[in-house]
């Protein structure tokens, strides 16, 4: 199950993260809205630690500054429940990948992918 797993989102818009996967998010949890029709689930430390150092780049350069708009638009951060290891997922962030209710996860490097079952890749 390490790199891929289904999940339904609960009434409160929050998404389970399978127990053996937690220790991954110990740092955080950052979500932010995907490339294209799908959203990017990191643990805190890959975000501090890869991202945001790729985001600083040139100040003038247009392709830092649409990535910086892209992932940081509707970026939410936060921790995993203790209890059940869930994370709330904003509603315009759901509607962006198109996700209703049922979720899927892939793993893409060390980031996850979040999608709806009927995203095309």
């Amino acid at each position: 199950m390490g790199d891929y797993f289904e999940r339904k989102l609960d009434d409160k818009r929050r998404l389970s993260i399978p127990a053996e996967l937690r220790a991954e998010f110990k740092s955080g949890v950052v979500i932010t809205k995907g490339f294209k029709n799908y959203l990017h689930l990191y643990p805190k430390s890959v975000w501090d630690e890869q991202v945001e150092p790729q985001l600083q780049g040139n100040i003038l350069d247009e392709q830092t500054a649409d990535l910086n708009v892209q992932l940081r638009l509707g970026k939410t951060e936060g921790a995993l429940d203790a209890k059940q290891g869930r994370i709330t997922l904003e509603q315009s962030l759901l509607d962006h990948a198109g996700i209703d209710r049922d979720v899927i996860a892939v793993r893409a490097g060390r980031y996850w992918r979040l999608m709806a079952p009927s995203t095309p890749l």
